[in-house]
C-alpha cells in the first residue's frame, strides 16, 4: 500500500471508536474511503476478501453524528451477494449471544427465495458479527470465535451458511505485547480497536496504521470526526444521555424491589418493577430532567426513614 500520512499525535485527544454510534459513522458515510475501511474489517474478521458494495442500515445512515440511537449495526451486502451485519457492544447484555444467534437467523431468512427459478440453493451466506468488550463471554483465551450448526455429540458440521463471529476486545492483553509484524490483520483491528485511545499505546497503534491500509481509513474518517468539536460535543452529550437513562432505570429497579420486598411478596417484587419501570418512562417522554425524575421516584415511593429513637 501507499504509504500513509494518517498520524495520531501522543497528545489528540481521539473519539472513542469503540461507541456504536462513532463506529457506524466511520464505516457507513457515504465514501469510497468509509467503504473500503468496512470491506477490509470484514475481510479480516471473516479471514477472506470480502468487497462491500451496499449498506442497508437498520437505522438512518450515520451521515451526520447527530442521528440519536443507543445500539447500532451495519447491514452490508458484499460482491457476492453475500450478507453481512457488523455491530459493536461497549457494554454487552448477558443475553448477547442468543441476540446474536437471532439476528444472523432473522438476516439469513430474510432472503427472498419465492421466485419459480428459485431454491434452497441459492441462499447466500450470512454472517453476525459482533465486536464485544468489557465482558468475557468465554472461558478460553481466544479472543476470536466462529460459531456455525454441527452435531456435539459426532463432531460432524452441517456446513450451513449462517456464521456467528465473536472478537472479544477484553483478551488482548497477551496480544498487545506481540511485534507489529507478528499480528494478524484480526488481531490489528482488535488492538486498534482497544487501544485507539489509550495514549500509552499509541506508537503502536501508528505502527498498525502505517502497515494496515484498511485501519488507516478508518482512521483518516474518524480524525475527520474528531476534529469537528460540534460533532464531539454532541455525541459525548448523546452518551451522557444514555448513562442517565440507564442510571434513572436501574434506581427505578431498585425502588420498585424495595417496594415489592416490604409488601412481602414475590408478586410485589414483579409488580413494583413493572409500575415503577412504566411510571419512568412516562416520565422521561415528559421531558423530565434527571433531578425531576429522581424527585417523582421518591415522591411515588417513599422510604420511610426509621431514626434511633424509634428503633429504642
Amino acid at each position: 500500500m501507499k504509504k500513509t500520512n494518517i498520524y495520531f499525535d501522543e497528545t489528540d485527544d481521539i473519539i472513542d471508536i469503540r461507541y456504536d454510534k462513532v463506529f457506524k459513522a466511520v464505516f457507513t458515510r457515504d465514501s469510497k474511503t468509509s467503504q473500503r475501511a468496512l470491506s477490509k474489517l470484514i475481510s479480516a474478521i471473516i479471514c477472506r476478501e470480502v468487497i462491500v458494495v451496499s449498506i442497508n442500515a437498520n437505522e438512518p445512515p450515520i451521515d451526520n453524528t447527530r442521528d440519536r440511537q443507543i445500539r447500532f449495526d451495519i447491514h452490508c451486502r458484499t460482491k457476492n451477494d453475500e450478507l453481512i451485519n457488523v455491530e459493536i457492544s461497549l457494554n454487552p447484555e448477558p443475553f448477547e449471544m442468543v441476540r446474536m444467534e437471532f439476528h444472523a437467523c432473522k438476516l439469513f431468512t430474510g432472503q427472498d427465495i419465492s421466485g419459480e427459478d428459485k431454491d434452497y440453493d441459492d441462499l447466500k451466506q450470512a454472517y453476525q458479527i459482533t465486536i464485544l468488550d468489557k465482558k468475557r463471554f468465554f472461558q478460553d483465551k481466544e479472543f476470536s470465535h466462529s460459531f456455525e450448526y454441527y452435531d456435539p455429540t459426532h463432531g460432524v458440521s452441517l456446513n450451513g451458511r449462517t456464521r456467528i463471529i465473536t472478537i472479544e476486545l477484553s483478551k488482548l492483553e497477551e496480544i498487545v505485547e506481540k511485534p507489529i509484524d507478528e499480528m494478524s490483520a484480526q488481531e490489528h483491528w482488535a488492538i486498534y480497536f482497544k487501544y485507539l485511545t489509550d495514549k500509552s499505546k499509541r506508537k503502536k497503534i501508528n505502527k498498525i496504521i502505517e502497515l494496515d491500509e484498511g485501519i488507516a481509513m478508518a482512521s483518516k474518517v474518524l480524525k475527520n470526526i474528531s476534529q469537528d468539536e460540534i460533532e464531539r460535543v454532541r455525541i459525548m452529550s448523546e452518551y451522557k444521555y444514555k448513562l442517565d437513562a440507564q442510571s434513572t432505570r436501574v434506581y427505578a429497579e431498585r425502588k420498585g424491589m424495595e417496594k415489592g420486598i416490604k409488601k412481602g411478596r414475590k408478586e410485589g417484587i414483579k409488580k413494583g418493577k413493572e409500575e415503577l419501570q412504566t411510571y419512568i418512562l412516562d416520565l422521561i417522554e415528559q421531558g423530565l430532567s434527571r433531578e425531576e425524575i429522581k424527585k417523582k421516584i421518591e415522591d411515588y415511593y417513599p422510604v420511610k426513614k426509621t431514626s434511633k429513637k424509634n428503633k429504642k
